[in-house]
Parts: structure tokens; sequence; C-alpha cells
């Protein structure tokens, strides 16, 4: 019997993340610029050209995002296992992406202005890892598979002069600030049932007569009294003398075993030994370690 798995399964998601990083950036510049005296300051996200800069009517901290690119150096490539109603799905890892703003404060004075600069700068950079407690909608609640890791006054990927060229605003101090967060794909990849046995039949075209020799290979689990996996368990089928050792899952397996009924041994740590019964063919066998009884073929 081969395992099989179903086919790739899409179902992309409803994202806000990039809305939501707003609100949890803004909730941040809030709350502590008002701790340290800035009251009043409003946190905004239009393009800073000339004609929004001319509406403004109250101290201001622009977040303008310029930049959208995938972390590299955080790329995932290990899809993610989680069991589901007895069923195993594989999730394909995020698309881990750098989100960078250019950071400017807007006030009549520059000298209030490079306080309330300055004041922004502190207070991104107290936090490399964004906290919990200011996160939004989609990234709230344990939603990113990642903490949200930010950097503060890191180099761009162009020119300060020319991105002000490109906004259409006036050359003003500005630094950048850039968090790493994590798309979801919505893919997902449902396995099939678990190989419990392989048969493997070679036929001797050279001889008169057809030969068929047929085998098989089988096993099973080793299991604590919890029903857990137990890894590193010795384990003997005492009819040939094999031996194999149950892995991280506590699964084990023989190779090239005739039709029959066989005994398996595991041996614990304790040295205590359980005996179980495994049938060739069959679905394989659970011996669970310090049982009174040996267990039941599956």
């Amino acid at each position: 019997m081969n395992s099989t798995a179903a086919p790739l399964k899409v179902q992309v998601p409803v994202n806000t993340m990039l809305a939501d990083l707003d609100e949890s950036l803004k909730s941040l510049l809030k709350r502590d610029l008002e701790r340290h005296g800035f009251d009043g300051v409003e946190i905004v996200f239009d393009a800073p050209d000339k004609e929004w800069a001319a509406s403004l009517s109250s101290p201001a901290v622009n977040l303008f995002l310029y930049d959208i690119r995938e972390a590299k150096d955080l790329r995932p490539i290990e899809w993610q296992e989680q069991v589901r109603e007895g069923r195993t799905i594989d999730l394909r890892p995020p698309l881990r992406i750098d989100a960078s703003y250019a950071v400017t404060a807007w006030t009549r004075d520059v000298q209030d202005e490079h306080r309330l600069l300055s004041q922004t700068m502190a207070i991104f950079y107290a936090f490399p890892t964004l906290p919990q407690d200011i996160l939004a909608a989609s990234l709230a609640n344990g939603s990113q598979r990642f903490p949200l890791k930010t950097a503060t006054a890191q180099e761009r990927h162009e020119d300060a002069s020319d991105f002000w060229t490109a906004v259409g605003g006036q050359y003003k101090a500005s630094f950048n600030y850039v968090v790493t967060l994590s798309c979801e794909a919505g893919v997902s990849l449902e396995r099939g049932p678990e190989v419990k046995t392989a048969t493997t039949r070679l036929f001797d075209r050279d001889s008169r007569n057809a030969t068929l020799i047929e085998t098989h290979r089988s096993g099973g689990t080793v299991v604590d009294a919890d029903g857990a996996g137990v890894r590193d368990v010795w384990v003997r089928l005492l009819e040939t003398g094999q031996i194999s050792v149950t892995d991280g899952d506590g699964r084990f397996r023989f190779d090239r075993l005739h039709d029959g009924k066989y005994t398996v041994q595991a041996r614990g740590a304790d040295g205590r030994e359980t005996k179980a019964a495994l049938e060739i063919p069959g679905q394989g066998t659970e011996i669970v370690l310090g049982a009174a009884a040996p267990a039941k073929s599956r």
C-alpha cells in the first residue's frame, strides 16, 4: 500500500496586515509620545508631498510606507505540520517581508520638529520586536508565526534626495523604519494515510518457470501510557532476530518479511519488556511500554 497526498489546496485568506501594521504603529506612538509630554500629535500615513504639508494644522509624525520587499535572509523553507480532526495538514511557509517607512516630524518650529523626531526615533528603537499589546486585528493573538522584528534608522534602498523628488515633497530630515512581518500563502497539503505495510515482488525472468519472491516491510509505533511516541527504543522481532530503533515519533519498521505471524518485543529505559503481535501482511502494530498485556495488532 502506498501513502498518498491530496492536491495542494489554495485558500487565499483575507489579509489586512499592512493596514493593521499602520494601526499598530499608530497605537505605539500615540501611547508613548503622550507619556513623554507630546500631546495632540497626529500620526498619519499620507505621502508627505507639498500639498499635504500645506494642509497641516497640528504637529504630526508621518509614517510613509514607501517600500515592500521579501526579507530573503529570513526566508523559511520548512512546511508547518498541523493535525486537524485526525488528518495531517502541511502548511506552506509564509512570505517574510520588510515593510519600510520614511518617518518625518512636522511642526511650526524647527526645534520642536527635531524634538518630536528624536522622541519618535527613541520610541521605535526601544522595541526591537513590536509588543503584543499594541498589535491590531490580523497581527494580534499569535496570528503571525514569527515575532514582528524592527530596524530603526538603517540604510535606505535609495538616496534620500531621490526619495523626496519621487514623492513630490521638499527635502526634510527623516529616518528609515522597517518592520518584518509574514504574509500567509493560504496553501496547504493534506497527507494521505501513513504506510503500514509495503510489499515488494520480484520475478525471476531467467528461470523457465516464473518465480515470485514476495517480501514485506512493516512495523508500528512504541508509545507510553499517555499515547505519546517514545524515541530511541530498541524493538526486536523475535522470530528473525531483526532489531529496529524508534524514531522521534516512536515509529519502527522491519524489512524483507514473509507472510506470517510475528512477535515484536520492546525494551524500555527502565528495563521492562513489552511484547505485541505483528501480522504480515497487515496494518502494523502498537506497543504500549509497561502495558500489562500485549497490545493488539492494528
